[in-house]
């Protein structure tokens, strides 16, 4: 069980998107030989109680990923409740009326798969990687844990303090996470993503029985879930066990559309320190606040996307070059957009010295970078080569179940739908290189920026 803090998030969906998004239109180039393309076709239905159900079949493995995606994260959090969403995804693993504590655990490990869950801002997912023929039986559980959880005071604050302990370890003890929280909380000045996943300390430990229940009868309904199967299976079969296992729980009061505050216009360069005595190698990062895909004019994202990519996505890109292979002053440097939001999302440059060179440097560099970008735009040649490593990532995306149910699970529960991800690959292709020089000078704004510096503690003041 975990939660996609912000600090992990960046490094999980920068990873994601340069897989993003495969479907029909990639489909003769992503099927191996002697495989027929009709084995690759995505099916989409809805259960009648309003859940649903993508089947992505795969049959080169005797396996199958199976994962419910609630759409409820730490953004839709009530005012003063940090942290439930992601408590929440804890208290799913308890006893229900009609399985105990850990029985769910043990029937995978017993059959010898894998079971996880995480929480982040927009979602919180479940998901079992198992045998096809254990599908039935990963149905039936989340199906059960769906509304049948026994939530007892004992059962409240024992998890509490596991989720406390968490906090502690993963953030107050972690330098770099406490610089993200505090980036996040200075970049949002409306929008809740600047509240942390996990929560504020001070809310945790107030989180109580009747929070969880109200929170639990709210959003953990079939009308509020997406089913994502990947592997070897057919659609029917999965529609039939998806009818007889989540069929049956009763569909759940229409929930009101997902507007949350949204942020104000932005025209003030804002900088956060952290020193420590525990930070060997001072880094920073830079942020600006961009569309998603969610809420991109058509275009947009996917331009943002590419200049990611050619920004700071690899070793071939421009910041890798100029300020790690040519100049030498940077042990690493790059950029990331992250596009799967509900709302609208953050564009990062980041960068750490080598050697005798200083922070200040590869930071100039680095925004030389972006500006350069922004007044010059990118060649032809850089674009077509960024676009054709996003297809062959694309294709390559095929080779992981796991992959492709993040892929449709993420994108279907932050707004989007099956043709979006299908339709993906050719409006990256449609992409122009004025369009990215555009989203360059419109939003990579230093004036408009959020800067964090992580040093050691001896350069404190500096």
């Amino acid at each position: 069980m975990t939660f996609q803090a912000e600090w992990l998030q960046g490094t999980l969906l920068a990873t994601s998107l340069a897989f993003t998004l495969t479907g029909s239109a990639l489909a003769d180039s992503a099927v191996p030989p002697n495989t027929k393309s009709a084995e690759f076709k995505v099916t989409d239905f809805l259960l009648d109680n309003g859940m649903e159900v993508v089947v992505i079949p795969d049959h080169r493995a005797p396996i199958v990923t199976h994962m419910v995606w609630y759409k409820i994260g730490s953004a839709d959090e009530p005012p003063g409740k940090s942290g439930i969403a992601h408590f929440f995804e804890h208290l799913m693993f308890k006893a229900t009326t009609h399985h105990a504590a850990g029985e769910f655990d043990r029937a995978v490990s017993d059959i010898g798969g894998s079971n996880n869950a995480f929480t982040s801002y927009d979602y919180t997912a479940f998901h079992e990687t198992v045998a096809p023929s254990a599908l039935e039986q990963m149905m039936g559980f989340e199906a059960d844990r769906m509304r049948n959880l026994i939530l007892t005071d004992d059962v409240i604050k024992t998890e509490r303090d596991v989720i406390l302990e968490e906090r502690r370890s993963r953030i107050d003890n972690n330098p770099q996470a406490v610089l993200d929280e505090e980036v996040d909380a200075t970049l949002w000045q409306n929008q809740p993503y600047r509240i942390p996943v996990i929560g504020w300390m001070q809310e945790m430990e107030q989180l109580n029985r009747i929070d969880a229940t109200a929170f639990y009868d709210k959003y953990y309904r079939p009308n509020n879930a997406v089913l994502i199967v990947a592997g070897d299976v057919e659609p029917a079969m999965v529609k039939a066990l998806a009818e007889k296992t989540y069929g049956k729980v009763a569909r759940g009061p229409n929930l009101p559309p997902r507007i949350r505050p949204v942020e104000p216009e932005q025209n003030t360069k804002r900088t956060v320190t952290l020193s420590d005595a525990r930070v060997s190698v001072p880094s920073f990062s830079t942020q600006w606040v961009v569309p998603s895909y969610h809420t991109a004019k058509p275009g947009e994202a996917e331009a943002l996307d590419l200049l990611a990519e050619i920004l700071g996505g690899g070793n071939r890109s421009r910041l890798y070059q100029a300020l790690v292979v040519q100049q030498g002053i940077a042990s690493s440097a790059g950029a990331y957009f992250q596009g799967t939001m509900l709302d609208d999302t953050n564009f990062t440059v980041y960068g750490a010295p080598r050697g005798d060179a200083k922070l200040a440097d590869v930071e100039a560099a680095v925004d030389a970078e972006v500006a350069r970008i922004a007044s010059g735009g990118v060649t032809a040649d850089e674009l077509e080569k960024a676009k054709d490593r996003y297809v062959r990532s694309m294709v390559f995306a095929r080779d992981k179940q796991d992959s492709m149910a993040e892929i449709y699970g993420s994108t279907l529960a932050t707004g989007g739908n099956v043709q979006d991800v299908q339709q993906w690959p050719d409006r990256i292709r449609k992409v122009t290189a004025d369009e990215i020089k555009a989203v360059a000078a419109r939003y990579l704004v230093l004036a408009r920026s959020t800067t964090g510096y992580l040093l050691p503690q001896q350069q404190a003041g500096n």
